[in-house]
């Protein structure tokens, strides 16, 4: 990735009318001497003392923001260079979007930092830095993107084989089912025909036993007869006259 540390000289613009600016504009100037020097934390100091006079001034908040980008602080110069946006200087705020594409890139952020180097590019069309970070960018969004795709896809595999082995355990248990309702029903007619065979059987029993019963009470009338004969005796002749 192609960096910038270009900061913006915000005293030139500066009417040098009180020593109230003359304060502002030497802490600035200390600032952009530390700045220079890489003494990044140095620089802060005197922006900072800078701020108290001008707290809202755009070309100051977009130093603030490069120092604090290249103190690693990434998360507060993004909260500077975005205030820095608001200028009436095109070149400025293309060159705030470009850093804050930068910052957003060292944080991983690489979504956010092709939005910013668009930006960029939409202010500074020409600016080859900025193109040339925009594919970088985006480039490194895809291989952020590749290990969440591949666990997405094995996600999806995994959940395809868990619903096919869930739809084969389905058909599984509805064949058992099936089966089952098979043998019940077999067992059913099993029961009823035995049940019938019983009540055949024991039809036929009955009668059977009504057929003793009648034969037996047919020997008993015989017996009973032939007792009342023996009683009887043999019969008085009353045709003869004594």
């Amino acid at each position: 990735m192609k960096y910038r540390s270009v900061i913006c000289v915000v005293f030139v613009f500066l009417p040098l009318l009180t020593a109230h600016a003359d304060n502002f504009v030497g802490s600035v100037k200390k600032g952009n001497s530390a700045f220079k020097e890489g003494n990044f934390g140095k620089a802060l100091e005197f922006y900072h003392q800078a701020e108290v006079d001008r707290p809202e001034m755009p070309e100051l908040q977009y130093n603030i923001g490069a120092a604090l980008y290249k103190e690693g602080k990434y998360e507060e110069a993004a909260e500077k260079l975005q205030k820095s946006f608001i200028t009436d200087d095109v070149k400025n705020e293309a060159m705030a979007h470009y850093n804050l594409g930068n910052v957003y890139y060292k944080s991983g952020d690489y979504q956010k930092a092709i939005q910013a180097y668009q930006k960029s590019l939409e202010l500074s069309p020409d600016d080859i830095d900025a193109k040339y970070n925009l594919e970088l960018a985006r480039k490194m969004l895809k291989e952020q993107l590749k290990p969440q795709q591949q666990q997405n896809q094995k996600q999806n595999q995994q959940q395809q084989k868990d619903q096919q082995q869930q739809k084969q355990q389905q058909q599984d248990q509805q064949q058992e089912q099936s089966k089952q309702n098979q043998q019940n029903q077999q067992d059913q007619q099993n029961q009823d025909k035995q049940k019938q065979q019983q009540q055949a059987d024991k039809n036929q029993m009955s009668k059977e036993d009504a057929e003793r019963i009648l034969n037996a009470l047919k020997d008993d009338e015989k017996e009973t007869q032939k007792e009342v004969r023996q009683v009887q005796g043999p019969a008085v002749s009353q045709g003869i006259d004594w």
